[in-house]
This record gives structure tokens, C-alpha cells and sequence, in this order.
């Protein structure tokens, strides 16, 4: 499955052959940068371009074209180089275009030699840029990771170089240029644009849906993270498939001006660490700054542990092989042995004191970083008892991400990074209900913990109606024996749901049969190009179903609607909040099996279930909690409520 990545995003490259494929809507020329450990490039010899178009281990095209295929052998990458930078920049010419702004978004893969894609990236949000660094291969611990980088340079090639640190940048530049100059004379036909159906079917859908004065959302997950909104936009048409170029651009959202500087972070006293400040990341905006810093943040939690935990490792292996050879050796033993065993035990007490003096020096730095950061999150990315939520107004777009909770790990567990997820939803939460092996789960009877499940859906579901602008969000509840009415109080009274939860047979059919309608009617929009089509009635606002206590009161029927809906839903709008004990599905066997994994797991108690990709910790996840005491959800879901009455006068 290819990971379609957003600004600043990496992900894991499991071959070491590659292929770089490159798609644009004009000529573009492609090159290669080898750096050196500090970022660097030495010289122009690290460089592959149209003059120089093999390095070892890399090569690139010769001439500027619309589309291009970069091999690239990880293996033969001299050793001393640590990144490989893949440049693109627009041709220098009368006639050709000078701004990235003007052109189709350029689209870069990475895959095996005639396999499939790993991963890949739509540089979008480019303005007045001609230059960008478009992706970056990387080391990391001994492996190699993608990175989508997607820095534009206004100064053209000239200035990118530069910035990689190349000396004489702007003569290499002129080179590249001259080089191409010849291939440009002739006419370059573009190619035929990529099909979009898979790729672009959410913002397809989420322009099927434009059928009414709504306001405008922000990007959807993995497409457009890096446009900043200037202001309410004219609706645009959904990307077209064929005839004239792709437009990338989200159908409800204006390009914006360059990023702002991240906050200039105060200089360090000599020997002491930066002082950290929010927002001290990269991104278009303030809000893609504190995101990518956040998870900045979880990546160093997680490499400072793990190298910890490698180090510990690695001392009590050494202090074994250590005191095996003391007491195999007739000589220690005859004399005791204690003196070798005593020094053994010394070096693998120095060895883990030292391990752990570098984990309290990162994690402290850690530390002090989460307590700039958190005070200035948004409402999306705070927690419940933040003051941001004091101030709280209807959003008129949505957000990057959203909190789901918090994560950390038992070296020092009073350190909590916000768990956030990409919006619109890639896929539904199941909250489980059921018995679990951490202590606060042991604690509780059945009963309560149910009922903690309820009331952790019901805090998702208030902050996703919170961070939706008014009618781009819609909830419907299905409580088949009527069991959750306490929890469920809080969106009933304030009257932000769809109906009344459904009960019973009937009330399960009603609904479910509902939203497999919107699911089916939307898709044969999206795929047959046909929006206008849509029924004036539908609601093309995002769905979340709630559904609790399943599998009671669901009949073969509806498990198959429900499964239809997990699989086909969340790409047309369609969301799905289980709060279920996966021992009270046992009945179905394996026809559940796909449901389950289909769902993000999470749970009402603190638990340690949840793994990372990277370095496969097992991180405790964290529920979000409001405050005992605190009416914020109340207040929250009142101004959500009396936004909705106003946008549909």
C-alpha cells in the first residue's frame, strides 16, 4: 500500500533499489544532491544534474521533461554521504513559466525497479518558488527513510543549491541550465495527467458534496496540508481526469504566500541546550508548525528511549558474557572470583549510569518542550482542561489533525505527547469496552468501564463537531437497548445530533441503511464525474456513526452494512465510532475479523497497546478526560448547537 505523505512527513524504505518518478505539467529539470553527515554538500561532484547525470548510486535525466525516472542503488551511495535530495526546478527560457504557482503540482513516487510504489508526494502550495527540494532520502540508525520535504526557493536553482550548502552555486546552476537549453528548442509534449480516482476521491467527494452555502474546510488528510487559507474561496471543480492539466489544488481552498519564519528561538547560554519555544518547526502556518513539531517530539521520545534501552541492553549482555568467563576460568573460582565479578558489575553500572544520564538530559529538554508547546495548541490539538477552550468559537475551516489522547512511555511516564490524527479521518475508532490486562482497566467492574467506553466516544465526538465549521459535520447514534442515555446526555440536550438515538431493530436498520445510501449515491458521483446528480436532500456533510453495545441488536444484515460502511465509508465521509468488547463479537468468528482491523483501537483506561512503526515501542496510550467538575463540553457543544441553528436559517 503506497503512503501518500504529507509536508514533512517520512516513512520507512524497506529495498535499497529505487526508483524516483517524477510527473509534471511542464518540462521541469531533476537532480540529485549527496550531503555529508552535517547536511551539506561538498561539492559540485556530489551533485547529478543534466551535465553530470550519474553519481554513484544515483542517476537522473538528461534533459528537462515533463515526466522523469531517477535510479537510485541506496548500497552505492558513497558512505560518507548520509542524504540523497532530489531537486526539481523550472527551465530558464522565453516563453517557459516562472513560478511553480503556474504549473500543475508536481508529483514524486518512490517504489522498487517495476514494483510498486512505497510512497509518494504532491508538492503542493508552491507560489512564486521555480526551485524546490521536493523529497529527501535519509540514514537513520543504520536504516533509510523518505522524507517529503517540499522547500520552494523564489531565487530559482541558484538559491536552492545554496542552501544545501554548495560553494559556487550559482555557476553549477548556470551549467544545469545551459544543459538543457538545446532539448527545450523542441517542442516537449505534455503527458497524458495521472488518473485521480484513488488519489484524489476525498477531495472529489468533499467537492460532490458542495451543494450549499457551507463554509469552507481546510485539506483533507494527505493532500494540501501545506496550503494556508487566504480567506473564504470560490468553490472550484473537483481535479479532472482527462484533457489539460491536474489541477492539485484543494476544490475549496486559494493558494497562499510563502510560509512565515518559524519564531526565532532565543540564543542558549554556552553549555546549556536551546530554550524551546512553540512553533519552532517548519510549515505554512502556525498550526502546521506546532503539528510537525509535535511529532518531532514523539520521534525524539522515541529514538532517546530506544537508544537507552539499547544501551541497557547491551550492558547486561556484556555483564553475562563477563561473569560466564569469570566462572568458567578454575582460577576465579579458586580465588573467589569476586574480584572479576565485582568489576564486571562496576562497567555494567557505569556503562547504564551513562545511558541514563543521556535519557535525563533528552528527556528534560523534552519536558520543557512540552510545556511551551501545550499552552499554545489549538482547540483541535489541546487537551480538554486547556484555556484555549475558554475562548472557544466555531472554526470556519477544519483543522490539520485532531487529539485523540495522549502517549508515553514508562521511563517517564509524567512526559505526554498529544496524540494526533490527520483529518478528515483515514479511518473509524473502535473504543474498547472490554476487560484489560493494565492495572486501571483491573480496578474497575463491567459496568463502569462500559460506561467510561460511552463517555470517551462522546468526548471524540464533541471535539470533532467542535473542530467542523457549522453543517460540515454531522452525528448519528445507534443505542439499541437504550444503555448509554447518561453518557449520551450531553449531545442529546444540546440537540448537535442528527436525530434521537436509534433503539432497536428497526432504529439499527433505519440508520445504517441511510448512510450505506450516501456511501453508495456519493461514489457513483465521484467515479462518474457526475456531482450535480446528487440528490438536493442529501446531507453531504462529514458522518460519524456512534454505534454502542454492538453487537446487540445487530442482525447478520446489518454486520454486513457495517462492515460495507468501515471499508467504503471513511473516502467519501462516511466515519464509524465503535465502543464494543471484542469478546462479545466472538459469535461472528472470523466475518469481524476485517472490521477490527480496519478500526484504530483505543481504549477508556490507560493502556500500553499501541506500537509504533519506527521503533516498535509500546507507547500507553492516554484517554482524553474532561475535567470532573468542569462543564466545558456543555458550553462547547451549546456554541457548536447555536452555530448550526444559524447556518441553516
Amino acid at each position: 500500500m503506497t503512503a501518500e505523505l504529507v509536508r514533512g512527513q517520512n516513512h520507512p524504505l524497506p529495498h535499497t533499489r529505487l526508483e524516483i518518478r517524477v510527473s509534471a505539467g511542464k518540462p521541469v529539470v531533476a537532480a540529485a544532491a549527496l550531503s555529508d553527515e552535517d547536511g551539506r554538500v561538498p561539492g559540485t561532484e556530489w551533485v547529478a544534474h543534466p551535465s553530470q547525470p550519474a553519481l554513484p548510486g544515483v542517476e537522473v535525466s538528461r534533459q528537462a521533461t515533463a515526466d522523469h525516472l531517477l535510479a537510485v542503488d541506496l548500497n552505492a551511495v558513497p558512505a560518507s554521504a548520509h542524504r540523497v535530495t532530489v531537486l526539481l526546478a523550472l527551465p530558464m527560457g522565453p516563453g517557459r513559466p516562472v513560478r511553480f504557482g503556474a504549473v500543475a503540482a508536481p508529483f514524486v513516487s518512490v517504489g522498487s525497479p517495476g514494483g510498486d510504489e512505497i510512497a509518494s508526494y504532491t508538492v503542493t502550495g508552491l507560489d512564486t518558488e521555480s526551485a524546490v527540494v521536493a523529497l529527501e532520502l535519509y540514514r537513520r540508525q543504520g536504516a533509510w527513510k523518505v522524507r517529503a520535504v517540499g522547500q520552494g526557493y523564489a531565487g530559482g536553482l541558484a538559491a536552492c543549491l545554496t542552501d544545501q550548502g554548495l560553494d559556487r552555486a550559482g555557476e553549477l546552476a548556470a551549467v544545469v541550465h545551459e544543459a538543457v537549453a538545446p532539448g527545450l528548442s523542441r517542442t516537449l509534449g505534455t503527458p497524458p495527467p495521472r488518473t485521480t480516482e484513488v488519489r484524489h476521491s476525498a477531495a472529489a467527494a468533499a467537492a460532490a458534496g458542495d451543494t450549499g452555502p457551507s463554509p469552507d474546510p481546510g485539506p483533507p488528510s494527505g493532500a494540501g496540508a501545506g496550503t494556508q487559507p487566504s480567506g473564504r474561496a470560490t468553490p472550484q471543480p473537483p481535479a479532472q481526469t482527462h484533457g489539460g492539466p491536474v489541477n492539485y489544488s484543494h476544490p475549496r481552498r486559494q493558494s497562499a504566500a510563502p510560509p512565515s519564519p518559524p519564531p526565532a528561538v532565543p540564543h542558549a547560554e554556552p553549555g546549556r541546550p536551546p530554550v524551546p519555544v512553540a512553533g519552532d518547526a517548519t510549515g505554512w502556518s502556525m498550526e502546521e508548525r506546532l503539528y510537525n513539531q509535535v511529532w518531532g517530539m514523539f520521534e525524539d521520545l522515541a529514538r532517546a528511549t530506544a537508544a537507552y534501552r539499547g544501551a541497557v541492553d547491551f550492558a547486561d549482555s556484556r555483564l553475562d558474557q563477563e561473569l560466564d568467563r569469570a566462572l568458567s576460568d578454575p582460577r576465579s573460582r579458586i580465588a573467589g572470583g569476586d574480584s572479576a565479578r565485582g568489576t564486571a558489575r562496576a562497567k555494567h553500572d557505569e556503562l547504564t549510569g551513562r545511558a541514563r544520564e543521556a535519557l535525563d538530559r533528552d528527556l528534560a529538554q523534552l519536558a520543557a518542550e512540552s510545556e511551551a508547546v501545550e499552552p499554545a495548541l489549538p482547540p483541535a490539538f489541546a487537551r480538554w482542561d486547556s484555556p484555549v477552550w475558554h475562548g472557544y468559537r466555531v472554526p470556519m475551516e477544519i483543522p490539520m489533525a485532531l487529539r485523540l489522547g495522549e502517549l508515553h512511555l514508562p521511563e517517564r511516564p509524567e512526559l505526554r505527547i498529544p496524540m494526533l490524527v490527520r483529518l478528515p479521518l483515514e479511518r473509524g475508532l473502535w473504543v474498547d469496552s472490554g476487560r484489560a490486562t493494565s492495572e486501571a482497566a483491573v480496578t474497575l467492574d463491567e459496568v463502569r468501564l462500559r460506561a467510561l467506553a460511552v463517555d470517551t466516544a462522546v468526548a471524540h465526538a464533541a471535539r470533532l463537531l467542535a473542530v467542523y465549521p457549522a453543517g460540515e459535520f454531522t452525528v448519528h447514534v445507534i443505542d439499541p437497548a437504550g444503555s448509554a442515555a447518561r453518557s449520551l446526555a450531553p449531545l442529546v440536550r444540546s440537540g448537535v445530533l442528527d436525530g434521537p438515538p436509534a433503539a432497536g431493530a428497526e432504529g439499527v436498520s433505519t440508520v445504517l441503511a441511510k448512510l450505506t445510501q450516501r456511501v453508495d449515491l456519493v461514489q457513483m458521483a465521484v467515479r462518474g464525474g457526475a456531482a450535480d446528480a446528487l440528490p438536493p436532500d442529501l446531507d453531504t456533510a462529514q458522518q460519524l456513526l456512534i454505534v454502542n453495545d454492538f453487537p446487540h441488536g445487530f442482525d447478520d444484515r446489518a454486520v454486513t452494512q457495517l462492515r460495507y460502511l468501515a471499508d467504503e465509508g471513511p473516502a467519501v465521509g462516511v466515519h464509524l465510532l465503535m465502543v464494543a468488547d471484542r469478546e462479545d463479537a466472538s459469535a461472528y468468528g472470523p466475518v469481524l475479523d476485517p472490521l477490527w482491523r480496519s478500526l484504530l483501537r483505543i481504549t477508556p483506561v490507560p493502556d500500553d497497546h499501541l506500537a509504533d512503526p519506527w521503533v516498535q515501542h509500546a507507547w500507553t496510550y492516554e484517554p482524553p478526560s474532561v475535567p470532573e467538575g468542569s462543564d466545558v463540553l456543555g458550553l462547547v457543544l451549546a456554541k457548536v448547537a447555536e452555530a448550526r441553528r444559524t447556518w441553516r436559517r
